[in-house]
């Protein structure tokens, strides 16, 4: 009895030697495990329309789990407006307490304040769920315009001028969202321009060729909560 369990240990500790890893420890070894925060690789393929904020965390969701972080509760980086007896959500309030980190584990801000204040946020850090950098200023095509629809310290613009789009609904020609550079480059030196959450509105309505004639392709950040 005790020399077939000695064989039978041993061909077991054979078979785990052999087996491959498993996607979830490949991932791991690249560091998605550990991410908490990145840039969409891809935007809905519809410009500003996300199917609301709703749509927005699932596409966040769904690029997290293709990447080996699916565990995690993922939210975009949006905020809407007061609209029809429904309040504003601010994007600051939506995306947990911190630290975030990148999928090579680099921390970009450890708290909402850091995050809004003197982040860690540039285009070499700003990376996709794969770990890629994300198209800036002088690249071909440029792709820094990331969607907010936010105000500079993370909050929603009032009722009134369109800044998101419809919430996150519009695609068309009407309406404008407020846009951040992810490379914190833009025509000048001035503050709006090196903003990651609030540069300059859309130009020419919600689309996705409205969003490309200033530099974007429908991109923006996503956080996990937890």
């Amino acid at each position: 009895m005790r020399g077939t369990g000695s064989l039978w240990l041993a061909a077991s500790m054979a078979v785990l030697v052999l087996a491959p890893a498993g996607p979830a420890q490949a991932q791991s070894a690249g560091g998605a495990a550990d991410m908490t925060f990145f840039v969409t690789s891809v935007g809905s393929g519809k410009g500003a329309d996300l199917g609301g904020l709703d749509g927005a965390d699932r596409h966040c969701q769904s690029l997290a789990q293709a990447a080996g972080a699916g565990g995690k509760t993922w939210r975009a980086y949006l905020s809407t407006q007061a609209a029809g007896g429904t309040p504003a959500i601010n994007a600051r309030d939506r995306i947990g307490r911190g630290p975030w980190q990148n999928a090579k584990g680099v921390v970009i801000a450890k708290d909402v304040a850091e995050l809004h204040g003197a982040n860690n946020l540039t285009k070499e850090t700003a990376l996709t769920e794969k770990g890629e950098t994300v198209k800036g200023r002088g690249d071909t095509p440029n792709t820094h315009d990331m969607l907010t629809g936010t105000q500079a310290d993370g909050t929603a613009f009032p009722p009134g001028e369109d800044r998101t789009c419809g919430n996150w609904t519009k695609s068309g020609t009407e309406g404008a969202v407020m846009l951040g550079h992810h490379d914190r480059m833009g025509l000048d030196d001035t503050p709006p321009a090196k903003s990651w959450n609030a540069s300059h509105p859309s130009r020419g309505g919600c689309s996705q060729d409205a969003l490309k004639s200033t530099g974007g392709a429908g991109l923006f950040y996503c956080f996990a909560t937890n």
